[in-house]
């Protein structure tokens, strides 16, 4: 969605939308907060538009959390005061992690049942929401509706084969780098996004940045960002199994016939 990463968010080309209107590609500045909630609103008000139109609305992306906001919707938890949550990671930091769990449980007893001692992240979370809002975080979950029915979607999972998935990665890094991803971060360097910001974490930046300080050479950069993208990958893959097991999962080497079959 960010205006200033075109190159490392790999958005479509230009020729991409001679045939096919695109939406809510590079729209948003990388100095402004975007949540998934935001999208979550501007892409409905687009799936409106198109319908009356007269078209279908095809959702592609990568991002497994943005497809479950939309097809299960958004957990609407009000927004929690920066100074508890501080308060809470400072005594995770105390009290240590298996600890911290125990706490959680006499706390929040239902999360017993749905998070792991080793998941800090969502451990923390739990115990912030339920500090706050006085409710489980897990019923939050179940109060959660979509919009949409469930068979509003034609849901489509495009499962590669990791060898031919870790091919596909080092050629993109390799065209990135062509067609100028150094330059890309020149710029986005001189804009001083503060370091918190979600376009600060994109993948590439970091690993340009330490290049252009002479600190690694380029086939290093390239390495780095391979690496990396391979591991997100995997997070998604990983993701994907658990959280979209209706989903139609179509082979690579079937997508053509599968498409030509639709």
């Amino acid at each position: 969605m960010y205006k200033e990463l075109k190159i490392l968010s790999a958005r479509p080309f230009p020729k991409n939308y001679k045939n096919i209107k695109h939406h809510l590609y590079g729209f948003k500045s990388v100095k402004k907060n975007f949540s998934s909630g935001d999208w979550l609103k501007l892409v409905n008000k687009k799936i409106l538009d198109i319908k009356k139109r007269k078209k279908i609305p095809i959702l592609v992306g990568g991002t497994g959390l943005y497809f479950k906001a939309i097809t299960e919707g958004l957990v609407n938890i009000p927004n929690i005061p920066i100074r508890l949550r501080s308060k809470i990671r400072l005594l995770h930091k105390k009290i240590g992690t298996k600890k911290f769990f125990l706490e959680l449980i006499k706390l929040d007893p239902i999360s017993k049942n749905f998070v792991k001692p080793s998941d800090t992240q969502r451990v923390i979370r739990a115990y912030e929401v339920k500090s706050f809002t006085k409710r489980s975080i897990y019923d939050w979950f179940k109060s959660t509706r979509s919009d949409y029915e469930n068979d509003d979607f034609f849901k489509i999972y495009i499962d590669f084969p990791r060898a031919e998935l870790i091919k596909r990665i080092e050629d993109r890094t390799q065209d990135m780098i062509k067609n100028g991803a150094v330059s890309e971060v020149k710029k986005f360097i001189k804009l001083k996004v503060p370091k918190v910001k979600t376009a600060s974490k994109a993948i590439g930046i970091a690993e340009i940045r330490e290049y252009l300080k002479k600190k690694i050479e380029i086939s290093e950069v390239i390495q780095k960002i391979s690496i990396k993208t391979r591991q997100y990958a995997k997070r998604q893959s990983t993701w994907g199994r658990g959280n979209m097991m209706d989903w139609n999962k179509i082979k690579s080497e079937d997508l053509n016939k599968f498409l030509k079959k639709i």
